[in-house]
């Protein structure tokens, strides 16, 4: 489909972009605010002046986030013209909190579309009272391509080095899937997982006592992506996970997923180009080896993207946009 330049249309997103390492929410606005800019539009991170379309991102007010819905709403009093998308990327079963899931609820009601970043997800709010009739969609992550992507990627000589997994989370949370992480680096420690090698980038908590791991300091953008690319296998144990971007930025280098089955919406990408596992990650792992040839075609051939994920982003902004005045 044409997409034609946005006529200084304005959008405003409720989060800045990060200098730095940090989570999923950063990379998105960074990504999406690039490519509106190259198509016309124009890009802001307040609530001053007019705006014709606001991206909530985040209904928690910090540094970062210098307004939420409670500013969205004083605004559009004055501007009810404004269109509102809401991104959802969060839920209290991820973290384990009690205040998430009513805070989007709240938020989701200046929104004229909610997105959702998994199917996963939306099945969960839609259980938890997200009227479905709403306007929403579902638009999975994706990371820039021109950093994330599986060209000069390491590939595995069966028989003359270890498969090398590799996992990386910002978030030192237990629920990011550190037990299993533990539990696969002292089997390997241990021989009861022959021909391994595991890599972890980035934090972890300070109660694991890693005993064979290949611990890595925390990178971000071309450097994280070296790493990344340097391993074969992507593992990843996160728990109800909305979507994340740690296994889609592994995935976009060239790795397949060894995933949690209680992995929320890491399934959906996992069930096309992985191999799951809920009590016995070694048994996947090592069923992985055996068709490591296979899972390298799946992924190759639906390898996620971060610019399909701002057409996408684009195609909702312009449905919002093009009745901004009815």
């Amino acid at each position: 489909m044409l997409r034609r330049p946005a006529n200084g249309a304005t959008v405003s997103f409720s989060m800045k972009p990060a200098k730095g390492p940090w989570g999923g929410s950063s990379a998105f606005v960074t990504q999406l605010s690039r490519h509106l800019k190259a198509r016309g539009y124009r890009v802001r991170y307040d609530l001053e002046g007019d705006i014709d379309l606001v991206v909530l991102i985040d209904p928690r007010i910090d540094k970062l986030k210098p307004y939420a819905h409670e500013q969205i709403a004083e605004y559009r009093r004055k501007h009810p013209g404004v269109k509102v998308l809401h991104r959802v990327n969060e839920c209290d079963q991820r973290k384990d909190t009690g205040f998430m899931d009513d805070l989007l609820r709240e938020a989701s009601e200046v929104a004229d579309m909610t997105v959702f970043i998994s199917d996963w997800l939306r099945a969960y709010f839609v259980e938890r009272g997200f009227d479905p009739e709403r306007p929403h969609r579902v638009v999975y992550n994706g990371a820039d391509p021109a950093i994330f992507h599986p060209l000069g990627k390491a590939r595995w000589q069966r028989g003359r080095e270890p498969l090398r997994l590799i996992t990386h989370h910002w978030s030192n949370h237990m629920l990011k899937g550190f037990d299993v992480y533990e539990q696969v680096d002292h089997l390997i420690a241990d021989g009861g997982l022959k021909d391994v090698h595991l890599m972890v980038m980035g934090r972890w908590p300070d109660s694991i006592q890693w005993k064979a791991a290949e611990l890595i300091s925390s990178r971000r953008g071309a450097a994280m992506a070296e790493v990344l690319r340097s391993a074969h296998a992507y593992l990843t144990a996160s728990r109800w996970e909305p979507c994340g971007m740690h296994h889609v930025e592994g995935a976009q280098c060239g790795l397949p997923l060894i995933y949690h089955e209680d992995g929320g919406g890491i399934v959906e990408a996992g069930q096309r180009y992985g191999i799951g596992f809920r009590e016995d990650p070694a048994r996947a792992i090592q069923s992985f080896m055996q068709d490591y040839d296979t899972y390298q075609q799946r992924l190759l051939r639906s390898i996620p993207s971060g610019d399909r994920m701002c057409l996408d982003y684009l195609d909702a902004i312009q449905e919002l946009l093009a009745f901004r005045d009815a």
